[in-house]
């Protein structure tokens, strides 16, 4: 249930949509997607072993409040697989697709664009959808772009046949070689505003015997804030007792895993070492993952057995950044005379007083950069010597430390 302290609006917005009815929601004509089709294995790690999702968090403290968030999700709820072979007629869990560098790019449009990162994206025709093409729910999208290590990433998507383009509610794209968050209050496709991909318990990873990510999972309450890695709310609610969104637990190092199928172990040894994230408004204790029908949807109910009461929430303050975590973005190039136009963000969680400048490479002088209260910084720059320049944005906050970022602009003569 993504963005549910938003759903009204988001419900008023689509009817508010031409073009997309019942018979428009359907998927352009073209091949159906499998869910092993769609779910490869991946092949590499997603995001650089420093990020948050790739963190090994079993030696962290355990946060002081942690026995009154657990209390608040459920201490005698037990955990759910969000995912499995099918459900109701479609896969069960949140599906991906990994498309390679010549992927056509297709025109998006988002009802939540001031938090969305525009099109075009490399939707393929066929691209599954969770909970089916004429499914409800939340209809994520997940497309890898393998080869460019770039993740793109929609809510509530609808296919628009009349219109031949794609409709939905949030879209981001997530940059896989370094760490970077979104814009501080945006959100994503997620309701935390983090990525999904990186939390789906994929039945490659447990077939092989390791997963080394933190998992997603959701909760029934959560409160109108945040923690780091995650940058947005989906709550009116101030109660100080219900979990944040971005809030971290793991499994109790001491629980046994006797008795479970190896499975159930793979995944549990993973909640151990990574733990889980908080990263939506849905059923209590719910873990995500992809479909797969090689799943045996018996063996996953056994991690019904594990219950709130057997984790621990952690105290995730060690991995905030020590100087702000500038996302800039890749090298591009231009003709002679043309103009660089691009938006940089950083995060600092606790940080302020933030300045920040720019030098263009090209022998001009660098430049001190506005700062808006959101942590963007608009780059605007015309380049008239042709050449291979770095461009370079550094941020420091008011207790001096510094955090730069550099992409190459490559100026052709014609």
């Amino acid at each position: 249930m993504a963005k549910t302290a938003d759903m009204a609006k988001a419900v008023d917005v689509a009817g508010a949509v031409g073009g997309v009815g019942d018979a428009a929601a359907a998927l352009p004509a073209g091949r159906a997607v499998t869910a092993v089709g769609a779910n490869k294995p991946i092949g590499f790690r997603l995001f650089p072993a420093s990020n948050p999702w790739n963190a090994d968090i079993s030696a962290l403290p355990v946060h002081p409040l942690s026995p009154t968030y657990l209390a608040a999700m459920g201490l005698d709820t037990g955990l759910h697989p969000d995912f499995g072979t099918t459900w109701n007629g479609a896969p069960n869990g949140i599906p991906y697709v990994i498309v390679r560098r010549g992927q056509r790019r297709v025109p998006i449009s988002f009802y939540y664009r001031d938090e969305s990162d525009p099109g075009p994206y490399p939707i393929p025709r066929d691209a599954p959808i969770e909970g089916g093409p004429a499914g409800d729910g939340d209809r994520h999208i997940i497309v890898l772009d393998k080869d460019r290590r770039l993740l793109y990433e929609v809510y509530d998507a609808r296919y628009d046949g009349r219109r031949g383009r794609w409709q939905a509610g949030s879209g981001a794209v997530w940059d896989l070689r370094v760490n970077a968050v979104r814009p501080d209050g945006w959100t994503s496709a997620d309701a935390a505003g983090l990525p999904m991909l990186p939390g789906l318990v994929r039945y490659d990873e447990v077939q092989s015997g390791e997963i080394r990510h933190a998992l997603r999972f959701t909760v029934s309450r959560t409160q109108r804030a945040y923690l780091y890695p995650a940058t947005h709310f989906a709550s009116s609610s101030t109660d100080p007792t219900l979990p944040p969104m971005g809030l971290r637990v793991r499994l109790r190092a001491d629980y046994p895993l006797d008795g479970f199928s190896r499975p159930v172990r793979v995944i549990l040894t993973a909640l151990k070492r990574y733990g889980m994230f908080v990263a939506d408004n849905g059923g209590p204790w719910y873990i995500s993952g992809a479909p797969d029908p090689r799943w045996d949807d018996d063996v996953l109910r056994e991690l019904s057995r594990v219950r709130g009461r057997d984790f621990e929430v952690v105290d995730t303050g060690a991995l905030e950044p020590l100087r702000p975590l500038i996302h800039a973005g890749r090298g591009t190039t231009l003709r002679r005379g043309g103009t660089l136009r691009r938006r940089a963000t950083f995060a600092d969680p606790g940080g302020g007083g933030w300045t920040a400048r720019v030098s263009w490479g090209d022998g001009s002088r660098s430049q001190t950069l506005s700062v808006s209260g959101d942590q963007r910084l608009w780059l605007v720059h015309r380049y008239t010597r042709p050449g291979r320049h770095r461009v370079t944005v550094r941020v420091t906050n008011a207790a001096g430390a510094t955090g730069s970022r550099s992409f190459p602009v490559t100026v052709r003569r014609r």
